[in-house]
């Protein structure tokens, strides 16, 4: 038997125009260990806003459709196409992650009938999700599904960087956009491990959000001593491993250079080539779209890098993935609780001043999509 259901989807064109609309699909019943989710909830994280909007000029953004079925389309300036050359003409589904309502299960999933669960693996802005089984994380049962919806992307990649951390021999950590939902959870977690953060934020409003969450280090970039307060937190605490959201100008840099300096402070020999303590920089987020500067102050043993989690957790493996996922379902509702300052049907999320404000990725302003609603 087959249903019926809508999905949002996002396509680029050859000529040009960033298409986003909703449409209807079937959705199948499940097939032996796979489950059909009733999705209730799915949160828009920045990943997401890379496949649905992708390089469009958002200013240009028109509505068409009806009320219940807006369509939007938008210009992507020419020098940009490139960068969507594998995705024109495509049709694409978008969501990373969610949670809802198991509605039937195949053989061998039976035991989650009826069950909230979240899940991860796209498509998630849309009535009905279909999953393996083993790939879903079961919630408590006081927890709704808001509550499980972020519990994969922001909480696993938190938990990821303290394990990478571990894993490349480093003994503490430098995060940027330290006051996003990510940042908050990271904070927890390395109050809770033991482990030296230095915290970096843009604003006075943003220290303050991660001081009172009892974080010893935490650094306005926006302020005239920042570098030098950067180089006396990295004394302090050693970090050689930093993870930045911000992605371009220079504050990937900046950190690379005060790791450099700290190191240098204890220094008991001099080298013209720096010191040989490795110093990396992982770059997991695009919150800044220019190119990211490194300068030459940085020494001669360092690294700069992307980072997804994916690739950590396929690297990691099974024992290291289900001790995490434990953690997450352990602590969903403390260390690992996301606010929504909004919750939006499917036809919401399409409307042109909503999808700007949440297109902004502004601390404390991530958005949930309950395609239930």
């Amino acid at each position: 038997m087959m249903t019926t259901g809508l999905e949002l989807r996002s396509k680029i064109t050859s000529d040009g125009k960033l298409e986003l609309s909703l449409e209807e699909v079937s959705v199948p019943q499940p097939e032996a260990g796979q489950v059909l989710i009733r999705v209730e909830g799915s949160p828009i994280n920045p990943s997401d806003l890379g496949l649905l909007t992708g390089p469009a000029d958002l200013s240009t953004l028109e509505a068409g459709g009806t009320a219940d079925r807006l369509t939007l389309t938008a210009s992507i300036p020419p020098e940009r196409m490139a960068m969507v050359a594998a995705r024109l003409d495509e049709s694409m589904a978008v969501g990373n992650e969610g949670a809802g309502t198991v509605i039937a299960a195949g053989a061998g999933a039976e035991a989650l009938l009826g069950k909230k669960v979240a899940a991860l693996g796209g498509s998630m802005y849309a009535t009905h999700k279909i999953a393996p089984a083993a790939a879903c994380l079961p919630l408590p049962d006081d927890a709704t599904a808001a509550d499980g919806a972020s519990c994969f992307v922001n909480p696993l990649t938190a938990l990821s960087f303290p394990e990478t951390m571990r894993m490349e021999g480093h003994k503490a950590l430098v995060h940027t956009a330290a006051a996003s939902n990510l940042g908050q959870m990271l904070v927890k977690i390395c109050q809770a491990d033991g482990v030296p953060l230095v915290n970096i934020v843009r604003s006075a409003e943003q220290v303050k959000i991660v001081k009172d969450l009892g974080a010893k280090y935490v650094l306005d970039s926006t302020t005239p001593g920042f570098k030098a307060d950067l180089v006396d937190a990295l004394a302090e605490t050693g970090a050689t491993l930093g993870f930045d959201a911000i992605g371009g100008g220079p504050l990937a840099g900046d950190i690379l250079a005060a790791m450099e300096v700290a190191l240098n402070r204890t220094a008991t020999t001099y080298s013209r080539y720096g010191s040989a303590t490795h110093k990396q920089v992982y770059v997991y987020g695009g919150l800044d779209l220019r190119p990211t500067e490194i300068p030459r102050n940085v020494g001669l043993s360092w690294g700069m890098g992307g980072y997804l989690l994916t690739y950590f957790l396929q690297k990691a493996g099974l024992e290291v993935m289900g001790r995490l996922r434990a953690r997450v379902a352990a602590e969903l509702k403390t260390t690992f609780a996301s606010h929504y300052p909004a919750e939006l049907s499917l036809a919401e999320a399409l409307n042109p001043d909503t999808l700007k404000a949440y297109s902004r990725k502004a601390t404390g302003e991530k958005y949930l999509i309950n395609p239930a609603k």
